[in-house]
């Protein structure tokens, strides 16, 4: 029975490693020591060990196989309530395929006195032997996707990075300049150098004339091993802020690693937001110094740059920033009619997205996770005549502080907040004195509690969203 015991732990343990490791980009240091909810490895490492080891040493084996059984059942039962469950990549096959093959071979040599040592080793070779076949696999995709860009010697690459609004600027840039070149971007929120290897060799036509690329970080050397890679001639570094202030520890480091984004042996331009702290130069100019008359409300904005009025229909102030970067860009570029190209850009999906249904008028900004873009968005929700509903986890990646800030700002905008995850709820109720103050944790209960607590009429807004694990 212990036998049966630790092949079950074995792949248990190793399961909940394989869900962390995925969930944190694989990085093992983050998903110990940097986890979003750290008593999950009290629930499903330490205490399931504990208790196997108690029956080993007390030799009861049946007590050994029937916590063992109550483990994978207790797994079972929370990947349930995931909303983000373990996706069964190739990659995530292999490292249960090596699981497997050590979880049999232990199932068959061990014992009472060896079993936690053989659980334990075979999650560790399984991390180790999993991680040198990866490396080499990527190697292989770095490889084929140098092979793939050194047939394509005209094409141009930009490379977009920033705190906030790198998705946005890369698909307001795509619509501004397919009309007049074949251009291709990245994906979804594709932006680091696996994800964009994987990209590269899977899916840019061989055709195209401009490749957008999203380059995101979360240590030193994450964007100079993109930037090195692609070359790109053409460089958007964002606004930089506290996001991911967690890994950076300080603005300065964060600062450090966007500007990784010049180290281009072919760049031509850089167009660079004033947190950067950069001056203009020959091949750097500053985007978000040349705007004026910014205006926001429910139907949109405008502004004027360079002597140039647009007007848009995506909401939120900010992005007068996001589109002067694309416009400075699109300019560089010699495209045309971009007055009447800004005016009718769709917005980006889950970013100050705005849905009319039921009678209710819904803004999903449920992509928008930085302290001034929801602070933007609760201004806009504010100039609503009419009843105003928040869901919200709060700031999941940053300084702490924000969401006490972000609750004031609430306190004068909103009649009703609903709080969608744990990791703020008890700051967010601390700072709230205003609005009605509700939790909804459980995602599959979004239809009917929506259906339950709101009214015609009402203004929804969906901002931020948090999986399950945060």
């Amino acid at each position: 029975m212990i036998k049966i015991g630790v092949f079950l732990m074995s792949l248990g343990l190793g399961y909940y490693a394989a869900s962390s490791l995925q969930w944190f980009g694989y990085k093992l240091e983050r998903a110990i020591f940097h986890h979003t909810r750290p008593v999950w490895h009290l629930y499903f490492l330490l205490i399931p060990v504990c208790l196997f080891m108690v029956a080993c040493v007390l030799e009861i084996e049946l007590l050994g196989l029937g916590v063992a059984i109550l483990y994978i059942l207790a797994l079972f039962v929370w990947q349930k309530s995931l909303s983000h469950k373990l996706i069964f990549t190739p990659k995530i096959k292999r490292f249960f395929g090596i699981l497997l093959i050590f979880a049999v071979f232990s199932g068959i040599f061990a014992n009472e006195f060896t079993a936690l040592f053989y659980i334990f080793m075979n999650l560790l070779f399984t991390i180790l032997i999993s991680n040198l076949i990866e490396m080499i696999i990527w190697q292989k995709f770095k490889n084929k996707a140098t092979q793939k860009l050194a047939l394509m010697p005209n094409l141009k690459v930009i490379l977009i990075t920033a705190s906030y609004g790198k998705t946005s600027m890369k698909n307001f840039l795509f619509h501004l300049l397919k009309d007049d070149f074949s251009v291709y971007k990245t994906p979804r929120s594709v932006n680091t150098i696996t994800g964009i290897l994987k990209d590269i060799n899977e899916n840019l036509p061989t055709d195209t004339q401009i490749y957008i690329a999203e380059a995101g970080a979360r240590e030193k050397g994450d964007i100079a091993d993109i930037a090195k890679f692609l070359s790109p001639q053409l460089v958007i570094i964002g606004e930089i802020g506290l996001s991911h202030i967690e890994y950076f520890k300080d603005i300065k480091f964060t600062r450090q690693t966007k500007l990784e984004a010049l180290e281009s042996k072919r760049l031509e331009m850089a167009f660079v937001h004033s947190s950067t702290l950069l001056t203009s130069g020959p091949n750097i100019r500053i985007y978000d110094q040349n705007i004026t008359n910014i205006s926001s409300d429910l139907n949109g904005i405008c502004f004027e740059m360079q002597n140039e009025k647009f007007q848009s229909n995506l909401l939120g102030k900010f992005n007068a920033q996001n589109l002067a970067a694309v416009i400075s860009v699109a300019k560089f570029l010699q495209v045309e009619n971009l007055i009447y190209k800004v005016q009718n850009l769709p917005s980006v999906e889950h970013r100050l997205q705005k849905i009319q249904a039921n009678g209710k008028f819904i803004i999903d900004d449920s992509f928008n996770g930085n302290f001034n873009g929801m602070k933007t968005s609760y201004e806009l929700a504010k100039t609503y005549q009419g009843r105003k509903v928040l869901l919200t986890p709060g700031i999941m990646e940053g300084d702490k502080s924000q969401n006490i800030e972000l609750s004031k700002i609430i306190n004068d905008c909103f009649d009703l907040v609903v709080i969608t995850s744990r990791l703020n709820e008890k700051e967010l109720k601390t700072h709230l004195n205003k609005p009605k103050v509700l939790n909804l944790f459980d995602k599959n209960d979004m239809q009917n509690f929506l259906a339950k607590n709101t009214e015609p009429n009402d203004l929804i807004l969906f901002s931020n969203d948090a999986p399950s694990f945060m």
